[in-house]
């Protein structure tokens, strides 16, 4: 592995930082603090920044040379709202938050990049270190693009990188096409007639209404999706009823559905809406569907992808690169910056969990789970990354 020495001599300030943000968890646009620090340090090593894109979000730049040539390198810094059951010493302090998926790693990691950039500028045009708020929920790519990101930071390509417990430190997975799905949910309210559960022929029953539609959607996927096509329709919640003895006026069906193209989630809406209408008007009930589109599905660009991998290839050597990686049905808000820009998004292994302290929790280092905790032997690996991205790139 070929590390970059400065980085690797750093490693200590870059690990207290990330440890810093992790006893200090905070939620999608609630990231004061975080945003506080991380601009601290850009001003502590003279890298100019715009904050306020995405409310919290801030981009570092650091120019060079006179090429106008840009590459973005992007970071997230939310938490999510869950309890830390680990107790080792950089636990989470805020009750009921946790950087249970790595986000401090990815900002520190990021700001080993910057410190390091600043101050060896072995490159001819200009960096734009993003570090953007509310990936967990609130699609604070979108947001920070909305607000100007990309006019005022005129990048021409962007790139991410996330953590993936369960694959070896020292290694890196990327696919070019669908890495990531779409993540949508839905929300239909069948709207019934009560009756007492005696008398059923009095009302219109939507628990069997809402029964029937959820056992017709689960054809749409095995019977008008291809199947040379991964999508996923999941019901998580059904609501409706509070007395045994009453049949309700209303059931809500509740839940999500993920596919690697904008095209299959555009048929699986239109099935799911036409069974569920039809339904429902066959019972002489009344329906309300909603379906919403939240983050679309990470594309990796052909041309990044292949540029990304041969710098990861520099790095780590050509065996611990997985090019072939499988899609995961989880979803990133970067594919918005990857709609907008050409670029490429890519795993860094973490491990199985043997790195964690004495006093993490008994479950598993896995992503959104509350024994998990950031690999800091990521931490000079990452930075080396994106330096090395960004010196062969400009």
């Amino acid at each position: 592995m070929k590390l970059i020495d400065s980085i690797v001599q750093f490693q200590t300030e870059i690990q207290q930082i990330r440890r810093d943000i992790h006893q200090h968890p905070e939620l999608s646009y609630a990231e004061h603090r975080t945003s506080d620090v991380v601009a601290g340090k850009l001003k502590e090593w003279g890298i100019p920044t715009i904050r306020g894109l995405g409310g919290t979000g801030l981009v570092g730049i650091i120019k060079n040379g006179t090429s106008t040539r840009a590459i973005g390198l992007r970071a997230d810094m939310d938490a999510l709202p869950m309890q830390e059951i680990n107790g080792f010493e950089h636990r989470s302090k805020n009750d009921g938050k946790m950087h249970a998926c790595g986000h401090d790693g990815h900002t520190a990691m990021l700001l080993g990049a910057a410190h390091h950039l600043s101050r060896h500028k072995n490159f001819d045009g200009t960096v734009y270190l993003i570090f953007q708020p509310a990936e967990e929920s609130g699609a604070g790519a979108k947001s920070m693009i909305d607000d100007g990101l990309f006019e005022q930071c005129p990048i021409d390509a962007v790139f991410g990188m996330h953590n993936w417990p369960g694959t070896e430190v020292g290694t890196f997975g990327v696919a070019a096409g669908a890495m990531m799905a779409s993540a949508n949910e839905f929300e239909v309210v069948i709207k019934g007639k009560g009756a007492h559960a005696a008398q059923p022929h009095k009302g219109i029953d939507p628990i069997m209404i809402a029964v029937q539609i959820a056992q017709s959607w689960q054809t749409i996927v095995s019977r008008n999706a291809s199947p040379l096509e991964s999508a996923v329709l999941s019901i998580t919640q059904i609501h409706s009823g509070s007395a045994t003895n009453v049949i309700p006026d209303e059931a809500t069906l509740i839940g999500t559905v993920r596919a690697f193209s904008t095209g299959m989630v555009d048929l699986i809406e239109r099935r799911m809406q036409t069974i569920a209408e039809h339904t429902a008007a066959a019972f002489d009930a009344l329906l309300e569907f909603e379906f919403k589109r939240n983050y679309p599905p990470l594309i990796n660009h052909a041309k990044e992808t292949a540029f990304a991998v041969e710098v990861m290839h520099a790095i780590v050597g050509e065996d611990k690169v997985n090019t072939q990686v499988e899609p995961t049905m989880g979803a990133e808000d970067f594919a918005f910056m990857l709609q907008s820009k050409p670029g490429c998004y890519v795993f860094i292994g973490n491990g199985e969990g043997a790195h964690r302290d004495a006093g993490h929790g008994l479950g598993p280092c896995n992503l959104h789970n509350p024994s998990y905790d950031f690999n800091d032997d990521l931490l000079p690996l990452g930075a080396t990354y994106w330096v090395r991205l960004v010196e062969k790139y400009l």
